[in-house]
């Protein structure tokens, strides 16, 4: 299993880098590949001993090699968050299933790149949801999240829920509660964890929801029924069940001594 963590310690930084280009580049509608990585501020181009996850960073100081700009902590950031994933993918589901680690490890990249995209510009992109469908068909295979129907389920009550959600704040605010964005996520969410997770992931993220919004919105100087990215809390809540949903469900189960 070392080799298994050391690999997956590796490859989540790697990949966390090449999330960061996703993050930036998407929204702006800039080619992935080309040009190669530079610094926004000048266009230096940096050199491989620039770009190297979390160690360069610390090197420059988290500041540009040409111009000394300062580099967003934000890029750092994702690049730890999802080795860190990546590694408690490896703990937590490598020995059951290396197929279904694998998914959990590309499924919360994809949503990490979602959150943050979201996060800056209230956006959910369809080729990112879409993407989604891949790690969820990986864990279908896998059978550690249920059976077929506990997947197509899982689709159907997240899409569903949330366009009722999405209807009803229409009818009654005379205006979009949730974003089309957000019923696909969860509906591919649904798809990947199956109906009894997906159940966790919506209760998870609308109380911690709540707890970051309801006082931004009392306190802040917005007007009443601001709109807010709700994605982030979907995905942290997603993210949240694939790890939590069985062990909790077994301590609840133990409740009734079932």
């Amino acid at each position: 299993m070392a080799l298994v963590y050391t690999f997956a310690v590796i490859y989540g930084l790697c990949i966390g880098s090449f999330l960061n280009v996703v993050i930036y580049r998407l929204p702006r509608n800039m080619n992935l590949a080309f040009p190669g990585s530079h610094c926004t501020n000048c266009d230096y181009s940096l050199r491989w001993y620039d770009n190297i996850p979390v160690i360069s960073y610390i090197i420059l100081g988290g500041k540009c090699r040409k111009c000394k700009a300062h580099i967003s902590f934000r890029y750092t950031a994702v690049e730890i968050l999802n080795a860190v994933l990546w590694t408690l993918s490896a703990a937590v589901f490598w020995k059951r299933s290396p197929l279904y680690a694998i998914a959990v490890a590309l499924f919360c990249s994809i949503l990490i790149c979602i959150a943050f995209i979201d996060l800056e510009t209230m956006y959910i992109h369809d080729i990112l949801v879409l993407t989604l469908l891949v790690p969820a068909v990986m864990a279908t295979i896998s059978g550690i999240g249920g059976n077929v129907w506990s997947h197509l389920i899982g689709m159907g009550v997240g899409g569903g829920f949330f366009l009722f959600i999405f209807l009803l704040a229409r009818l009654v605010f005379k205006k979009d509660g949730l974003g089309v964005g957000d019923i696909l996520l969860m509906a591919a969410s649904g798809a990947f964890l199956g109906w009894k997770a997906l159940m966790v992931a919506i209760f998870i993220a609308s109380i911690v929801g709540c707890v970051v919004l309801v006082p931004i919105q009392l306190c802040g100087k917005k007007e009443k029924f601001s709109e807010y990215p709700f994605a982030p809390f979907l995905c942290m809540g997603t993210v949240a069940a694939v790890f939590v949903t069985e062990p909790l469900l077994s301590w609840y189960l133990s409740l009734f001594a079932i």
